[in-house]
């Protein structure tokens, strides 16, 4: 038996393996290279899932589900909350209610049951933070203004998914809505006994265990599994016991290297639970099935970005911020097949429905994960039939765009606020240019001039005076954005001195072909002000404390005065 499990765990990980190289190739994330491995493991084709098998892998996706909420619930600090503001909180709350709405609603016309559909509607409502980070993280749009909205909309329905995870369960003891609510509120106490035990005990016992790099490790999945015992114990899910043990050290000093050190033994759970779920899609692929699922997919690519790009438009945000925040959540979640999973363990749900959700995640996230990769593209594309959600800015929050300056900055955050204080000094004449509403605010506030607009939008910068400017500087990583400008400078014949900004030396290399002046790569820039330091102190232990302590007052200022403070 041993020998036949081990066979078959080492033959699902080498199909998974090479499903990976060939998702890395096509640019398309591990979960859909999980699911495919799991449909080609599963009776639909090798059919090596079985048995004895089939148990111990189950087993193992449990566990996987654990260590990835657990890593989930490290990285919900209850402090985010305060920072992702008003937007995403609104944004994030509302998306659900109404994707979850029209979920229902569809799912009843495809002639689905109410529980069944009220499960639908659900796993339909929440995007999945592992896709959109991953991506994001890769396009270093983390930290633009649409991916902290897309991330903060995304934190949200993470903490609503685990509340889900929590109620579920307790309809399922057959009692009242009194016995729930009882259920609820003891849940909610044990939850503040591990967050009061956490912050005034476990913090500082974890001082001592992390002396020793293997104890803080143990330490880490003995917490996961034990809450997530305890949790499945007393009638509600494991899922969410092992979210609770990770939002409970997540304000905790040693949070990153806890997650470091797990996310290795997650990883392969992990490929073992999506594996799991994708040999679910089981029995005979008929037509039915295939329109369901492809009718609900439709619904999350194109409907999920309209609600919420609706939603973004009533704040004023503009329809470029607005689309791409939108395009980042259309698909299902990670949660949304642990819900489904829930729903099947406690048998709301028949083995039909398990497989309409793997149809549905396989065509969401892989759509969708082209659709983030090449966002910019397609919004060029439909920017002409996305006015209906442009954004209206109040008079008081911008400039008049036809003056003339000097020196053009586009973009404050991330290098542009050292760029402003060094042309604060020089007293000459500038603008800075930022498409983030609250940016322009701000900037307005301490009497700069500013403008709002986007540098990849043509038509803005047609109304922007470049050609008399004699310095344009772009601290905007994207390629296209700083190809638009150097093409209207060429259309004006400017003379100008164009400095541009590039992540990668690929895309530097291709600014340079196009003409531009000189482009900016922090990180190489970071490199040679590290060396030269290194040149100049050498082993000068004080000089380096006092260089690091005036890099300390420069961060906290920045952190005061910049983009940190106003979103």
């Amino acid at each position: 038996m041993v020998q036949g499990v081990l066979v078959c765990i080492s033959f699902i990980i080498a199909i998974a393996a090479f499903a990976t190289i060939i998702a890395r190739v096509i640019k398309q994330p591990p979960i859909i290279a999980y699911l495919i491995s799991g449909v080609l493991a599963g009776p639909l084709v090798f059919n090596i899932i079985g048995g004895n098998s089939y148990e111990l892998i189950q087993i193992f996706a449990h566990i996987g589900v654990a260590f990835l909420l657990f890593i989930v619930g490290l990285n919900l600090d209850l402090r985010v909350l305060k920072e992702i503001g008003i937007v995403s909180a609104f944004a994030g709350i509302s998306e659900i209610i109404v994707t979850g709405g029209i979920g229902i609603l569809i799912a009843i016309g495809l002639g689905f049951s109410s529980i069944t559909a009220l499960y639908i509607g659900a796993a339909l409502a929440f995007s999945s933070t592992v896709v959109v980070v991953k991506i994001l993280s890769d396009k270093k749009e983390i930290d633009t203004l649409h991916g902290r909205i897309a991330l903060g909309i995304l934190i949200v329905e993470d903490f609503v998914a685990a509340i889900a995870l929590m109620i579920i369960p307790l309809f399922d003891q057959g009692g009242n809505i009194f016995s729930v609510f009882v259920w609820l509120f003891l849940a909610l106490g044990l939850i503040l006994l591990i967050f009061l035990f956490a912050h005034f005990i476990l913090n500082r016992f974890l001082n001592y265990l992390a002396r020793s790099q293997e104890t803080l490790f143990l330490f880490g999945i003995a917490w996961a599994l034990i809450l997530a015992t305890i949790f499945d114990r007393l009638g509600f899910s494991l899922e969410i016991g092992a979210l609770i043990a990770g939002m409970s050290l997540a304000s905790s000093k040693y949070t990153l290297e806890l997650g470091g050190k797990i996310k290795p033994l997650r990883d392969f759970f992990v490929v073992l639970f999506f594996v799991f779920f994708g040999s679910q899609l089981a029995g005979s692929l008929n037509l039915g099935l295939i329109k369901n699922a492809l009718i609900l997919s439709f619904f999350i690519i194109l409907g999920k970005p309209l609600i919420v790009m609706t939603i973004l438009r009533l704040f004023g945000y503009k329809k470029r911020t607005n689309f791409l925040a939108g395009i980042s959540i259309a698909q299902i979640s990670e949660f949304s097949l642990i819900l489904i999973l829930l729903g099947f363990t406690l048998r709301h749900l028949s083995q039909e429905i398990m497989s309409l959700a793997v149809l549905i995640a396989i065509i969401t996230i892989g759509v969708s994960s082209y659709s983030i990769y090449y966002s910019h593209s397609i919004f060029n594309k439909l920017s002409k039939f996305l006015d209906i959600f442009e954004g209206k800015i109040k008079e008081k929050e911008q400039t008049k765009i036809k003056e003339s300056y000097d020196i053009i900055l586009f973009g404050y955050h991330r290098i542009g606020y050292k760029i402003l204080n060094m042309l604060k000094e020089m007293k000459i004449s500038f603008a800075v240019v930022d498409y983030n509403p609250k940016v322009i605010l701000s900037l307005g506030k301490q009497g700069i001039n500013c403008i709002y607009g986007d540098a990849s939008d043509k038509e803005f910068l047609d109304e922007v005076e470049l050609g008399k400017a004699k310095i344009i500087i772009s601290t905007v990583p994207d390629e296209y954005s700083n190809l638009v400008i150097k093409e209207r400078l060429k259309e004006l014949k400017s003379e100008a001195v164009f400095i541009a900004t590039a992540e990668q030396p690929r895309s530097a290399m291709d600014l340079y072909k196009q003409g531009v002046d000189y482009v900016i790569v922090p990180h190489h820039l970071g490199g040679d002000y590290a060396a030269h330091m290194i040149k100049e102190f050498y082993i000068d232990k004080k000089k380096y404390r006092e260089a690091g302590k005036k890099h300390i007052k420069e961060l906290n200022l920045a952190k005061k005065n910049s983009y940190f403070n106003i979103e």
